[in-house]
């Protein structure tokens, strides 16, 4: 006898439910391989899982979606608050300002590399010193650095802030959707297991093939071992000659 294999997908545990539920609808309860008690928990729990899983489907898909523009977002903030550090660092080198002008943005006024803005934090964290050093140092009599100004920086940085909120809160829908779905999925495979052992107890007293045959109307999944494939294979080719 073949081995049965439960759905491992989320779509295959819902086309075992589905089955099994349109044959229910098919038979009167006296003539289903499965109890009343089973058909009404399918019945109860299947819209409920099909439901979830659709939410989940649509919040992946629009993650993915917005997530090449969320990228390029990040890539543009990151770039102009790059260049206005190499900029105003270019200015004091040409001497045209002070070493201690880097001191207004939170950096040592004896270093002139870009610091690390690899990480989302990172970004954030000196975006926010670049923009109010840059403030206040105007407000203090400074001159305003241009190519970027520290107008269009804060444009561009403020863009990455809103899309960073809405990549989080879509992450979030997704992630709460996948919790829900990974709960929803264990009593899946209970109420399947329940209803593929009815089924197959109720066929018991039956020749294999003909259990087989009727257990699969069912949704149930068989699958031969190597040794009995080639059995299978090899009666059929007999029958056939």
């Amino acid at each position: 006898m073949p081995y049965r294999r439960l759905p491992n997908t989320d779509t295959a545990r819902i086309k075992a439910m589905k089955t099994a539920l349109e044959k229910g609808q098919e038979l009167p309860p006296n003539k289903l391989a499965f109890s009343s008690k089973t058909i009404v928990r399918l019945q109860k729990f299947l819209p409920q899982f099909e439901h979830n899983f659709k939410l989940y489907r649509q919040a992946l898909a629009s993650q993915n979606k917005k997530s090449k523009d969320y990228n390029e977002t990040l890539r543009k903030a990151r770039v102009y608050v790059t260049h206005f550090i190499r900029v105003m660092n270019m200015a004091i080198f040409r001497g045209d300002m002070p070493a201690e002008t880097r001191a207004f943005y939170g950096l040592a006024t004896d270093e002139s590399t870009v610091p690390s803005l690899n990480t989302e934090n990172e970004l954030m964290s000196w975006g926010r010193r670049i923009i109010e050093g840059e403030q206040f140092r105007i407000k203090k009599g400074g001159s305003p650095i241009t190519n970027p100004t520290i107008a269009v920086v804060k444009v561009r940085f403020e863009n990455f802030i809103e899309a960073w909120n809405y990549h989080n809160t879509l992450a979030k829908k997704t992630s709460d959707f996948t919790e829900k779905n990974y709960n929803l999925r264990k009593e899946a495979d209970e109420i399947i297991l329940q209803l593929w052992n009815e089924v197959e107890n109720t066929h018991y007293t039956l020749p294999e093939e003909i259990r087989k045959t009727l257990s699969e109307e069912y949704g149930l999944v068989y699958f031969y071992r190597k040794g009995e494939l080639n059995k299978a294979n090899a009666a059929e080719s007999q029958t056939q000659y």
